[in-house]
């Protein structure tokens, strides 16, 4: 069977998934960034500068960015009797842990009726609901006919859960697909409107914590398994576990063994004072226009008097595989300050985020804890909020002293100069913050200027957007279509964060959207059909 060939150019290894019995002890390097494409197609997604994959030059210097707290959280509170249960510390006689998070989970726009969907762990492991909102940031809880005079949607004891819309399956009857880990097993369930769920049997024995996710750029079903006690490992050594298929329901002590994928390493540092290596505790991911992001919730330790210690980084895969992990700083902290609502810990929620106008929506369970104690508290969830393909910007200062390792020309001033690149759309859009100004040149192969597509005849940008259209004089970048080129972007003072090329002057990108959003119909940022 031939290799697989990704949608940017990438050729999947064989056999695939990689069979690794644990994950490498130290940071690796996924092999598209060691040995790149020749010609990178561009024609899906917003192209985003998280790592050097589609940088050939430049003497920009990337910056990192992290996700803002909303100044109104706790989203969503403990309020209900059904969220003040906790049946293990009811049955100790010990305080119980009022419980209103996302745990997993997952929180999706949904296009069909128009609203911003949560299902939530409601009580301390003691059942799910959903909440509804028409802005993603003021919630209510409907009443359903599952437990009457509730918005409980599915009322069994349950870890964490996975909810997801997947408009692609042709039986509108399993149109959401849900896993929870209970009794040491995942067990999947099925439902027409994510209220009502049919069971679908069990997908395999499996450890707590354990998820799944969508990539809609291969068309398959990953679960993000536990897996503990790699050689060398801390407490618990947990680490994550990789299984996929096309087929959700294709259970039964997994078709084909799982692989192990990734784990915390040495650049993922321990709260001070902690003696244990820090582990990876959950990976949620999702396809976020053309890539996957990953949020890697890592276990910092724990003490006698603080509950165990977890927020977030981010991290980006271009195979959905391998891991880019630059940044090993929190993306969503916890907070220093004890009896936050986040002070114990936090974890993502399922589909990671969302789109939301220029914003991106990043829900994540709080953990308030209890001071001198080790117990969880009370658990909210909360909400953090980025710039559109935020992530990561290639900024060019001029008092900026940082090391440009990428430029080796000599050209003067703030220049980027992709790959070759190929594509078919028909104009070209940036994601920039710029204070002087910005232009595009297109190269030919041999790093040839092709006129009329040249700096001197584009037309300086200067401005704060998340979607700014590039135009020449007297040409488009619709003339070089289907031609192998390399765009350069000349910056003077500013903050390059993307470039796309969309078959529309309307800009979409059609790139993954994650959970959705109120301008899209669909998973993908595309024009919607013709009625």
């Amino acid at each position: 069977m031939a290799p697989e060939v990704l949608y940017n150019g990438i050729t999947l290894g064989t056999p695939w998934p990689p069979r690794l019995r644990y994950p490498d002890e130290q940071p690796v390097a996924p092999p598209y960034l060691r040995n790149p494409p020749a010609v990178i197609p561009v024609d899906v997604g917003r192209q985003l500068f998280v790592d050097d994959f589609l940088i050939d030059e430049t003497s920009l210097v990337r910056t990192w960015h992290h996700a803002q707290y909303h100044p109104d959280n706790p989203i969503l509170e403990p309020e209900t009797p059904w969220e003040r249960r906790d049946p293990v510390s009811e049955r100790l006689n010990h305080k119980i842990n009022p419980a209103a998070m996302v745990f997993s989970d997952g929180v999706f726009f949904d296009p069909r009726d128009r609203l911003f969907k949560m299902w939530y762990m409601a009580g301390y492991g003691t059942a799910t609901c959903l909440a509804v909102s028409d802005d993603g940031i003021r919630w209510t809880r409907p009443s359903f006919d599952v437990v009457p005079g509730t918005n409980i949607v599915h009322n069994e004891m349950r870890d964490s859960s996975t909810v997801w819309i997947d408009p692609f399956d042709p039986d509108q009857r399993r149109r959401y697909k849900m896993s929870y880990w209970y009794d040491n097993a995942i067990l999947l369930a099925a439902s027409p409107d994510g209220v009502h769920w049919t069971s679908l049997g069990t997908a395999s024995r499996a450890l707590d914590r354990s998820t799944f996710f969508f990539n809609p750029f291969r068309k398959v079903w990953v679960f993000s398994l536990r897996g503990v006690n790699y050689p060398g490992g801390g407490i618990n050594s947990r680490y994550r576990l990789y299984w996929e298929s096309p087929d959700f329901a294709a259970h039964g002590a997994w078709t084909h063994p799982p692989v192990a994928w990734t784990r915390a390493d040495v650049y993922d540092a321990p709260l001070p004072g902690m003696t244990q290596p820090s582990e990876l505790y959950n990976l949620d991911c999702a396809g976020y226009e053309s890539l996957v992001i990953g949020l890697f919730s890592i276990w910092r330790g724990e003490s006698d008097d603080r509950e165990k210690v977890n927020d977030l980084t981010i991290g980006f895969s271009r195979d959905g595989f391998h891991w880019s992990r630059e940044d090993r700083t929190p993306f969503v902290p916890v907070s220093d300050t004890p009896g936050a609502w986040n002070w114990a810990n936090i974890q993502s929620a399922g589909a990671c985020c969302l789109i939301v106008d220029d914003r991106l929506y990043f829900y994540v369970s709080g953990r308030q804890g209890e001071p001198g104690t080790n117990r969880p508290g009370v658990c909210s969830t909360g909400l953090a909020t980025l710039r559109r393909d935020g992530f990561a910007s290639m900024d060019w200062r001029r008092d900026d002293a940082r090391p440009r390792v990428l430029s080796r020309s000599g050209l003067p001033g703030g220049y980027l100069t992709t790959r070759t690149v190929t594509f078919n759309g028909s104009h070209l859009f940036v994601n920039a913050n710029v204070e002087g100004e910005l232009r595009v040149e297109v190269l030919d192969e041999r790093g040839q200027p092709i006129a009329p597509l040249t700096r001197e005849r584009c037309r300086p940008l200067r401005t704060d957007h998340t979607r700014a259209l590039v135009e020449w004089s007297g040409g488009s970048i619709a003339q070089v279509a289907g031609r192998r080129v390399k765009l350069r972007f000349w910056l003077d003072e500013g903050r390059l964060y993307a470039f796309w090329i969309s078959r529309w002057p309307s800009g979409e990108s059609r790139g993954a959207v994650a959970g959705g959003g109120p301008a899209f119909a669909g998973p993908l940022d595309d024009r919607p059909p013709v009625r």
